[in-house]
């Protein structure tokens, strides 16, 4: 029996237009664009064994701003003994708002927060710097927070509690080559150059036992620190995206997650004010059929694809294929890593994040602008890979750069 050819079908789901109701504040994506979150700096490199020096993470953000991504997470104000790697997140954010990376287009540096601590810390970082373009908001007065960048030891106190370790939380046009999707609709304009903004993300789980090892809290107390970071940071006009940790599988309750209780948290988080939630499947042990239930199950509750991103993590070679169902299905913005650098150190043998080259290379093929050189992408992958010593796990990077030096 032949097998149904689902090109087409994948064409027509690229270029659909979208529902007209949408809570992100993102720009709306015309049809045909994806939008590719890179968290290589902070969910790719906390992971970690190697001392990382703020310069060569500023050097990764400096060349990721190069390849046409727009949106980067940057750093984590989480508590230093727990995330050592993220230890000099106050610095980058320094450099980014004072020094930042001269681009032809605005570009977004997002940080992790685990906390209302953690967001004051982030806040008097900004302060402190006061500059005149960028989120004039963070330099108005009005935070006179001392917090440090540890929280208070007790377990006890919701607002006090020290996080327990951070894992990576958590937790879509023929492109005429390969490389640089020179289709992409948005245009860079040198006049934007200066308004790079400065966004958060927090994050919870969709089990109990996930939430209690990564948190030291239940869901429910988790949704509650939430609102708290919400609150501050809306007050602050701060941007604020939020995680569903092991939305497809859990180290702890295993693989059947329910959909349901991943919309229920979902909805929550956007009730409250979040601008954007990324369904994270931390451990990899999502499936094409469990990530379509998934995604049915988030459209049953009245979530806009708009209103969401996904988060795929490669440890069984799926994360691909997830990513194809939930473009087909229509979400239109993905987190990926460059070089696939990630892991979660709560789900043995659990891999990095999909890697960018691969998805952007993926994606391109399917038809989808990203707006992504995914040459440089790669040379990007390649260099930060080496720097740290390590494997470099895109397959399409080292095939792209195999060609580029034949």
């Amino acid at each position: 029996m032949a097998r149904p050819n689902i090109i087409p079908r994948l064409a027509r789901a690229i270029h659909s237009k979208p529902p007209s109701r949408c809570l992100s504040t993102t720009s709306r994506l015309l049809a045909g664009e994806v939008r590719i979150i890179e968290v290589g700096p902070r969910d790719g490199l906390q992971n970690e064994k190697k001392s990382i020096s703020l310069d060569t993470k500023l050097e990764l953000i400096k060349r990721l701003t190069g390849t046409g991504v727009r949106t980067i997470e940057a750093g984590s104000f989480v508590a230093p003994k727990w995330v050592p790697q993220m230890a000099n997140s106050a610095d980058v954010l320094n450099h980014l708002l004072g020094h930042p990376p001269s681009t032809p287009y605005p570009i977004a540096y997002n940080y992790l927060v685990p906390n209302l601590k953690g967001l004051q810390y982030f806040l008097k970082t900004a302060d402190d710097v006061k500059p005149a373009d960028l989120n004039p908001d963070l330099s108005q007065p009005g935070n006179d927070s001392e917090a440090p960048p540890t929280p208070p030891p007790s377990p006890k106190e919701q607002d006090e509690a020290e996080p327990a370790p951070i894992t990576s939380t958590e937790d879509p046009n023929e492109m005429p080559s390969d490389t640089s999707g020179v289709n992409d609709p948005i245009k860079p304009d040198p006049s934007l150059a200066s308004s790079n903004q400065m966004e958060i993300s927090l994050f919870t789980a969709a089990t109990e036992a996930f939430s209690k090892a990564n948190t030291n809290c239940s869901i429910a107390e988790s949704l509650e620190r939430c609102k708290e970071i919400v609150a501050l940071a809306k007050s602050r006009n701060v941007r604020v995206r939020g995680y569903v940790s092991v939305a497809l599988g859990c180290p702890y309750e295993g693989p059947d997650v329910a959909p349901s209780k991943v919309a229920e948290i979902t909805t929550s988080l956007l009730e409250m004010g979040v601008d954007e939630v990324s369904v994270a499947d931390t451990t990899g042990m999502g499936t094409a059929p469990r990530t379509r239930d998934l995604l049915k199950a988030l459209s049953a509750t009245g979530i806009a694809n708009q209103d969401l991103a996904l988060h795929f993590h490669d440890t069984y070679g799926q994360a691909l294929v997830n990513a194809v169902v939930g473009l087909e299905h229509g979400i239109r913005t993905f987190d990926s890593s460059v070089g696939g650098l990630g892991g979660c150190p709560y789900s043995k043998g659990a891999t990095g994040n999909v890697a960018t080259e691969d998805l952007v290379y993926c994606l391109h093929s399917l038809g989808a602008t990203t707006g992504i050189d995914v040459e440089k992408m790669a040379e990007t992958g390649d260099w930060i890979c080496t720097e740290l010593g390590r494997p470099n796990d895109s397959r399409a990077g080292k095939a792209v750069l195999a060609r580029l030096r034949n």
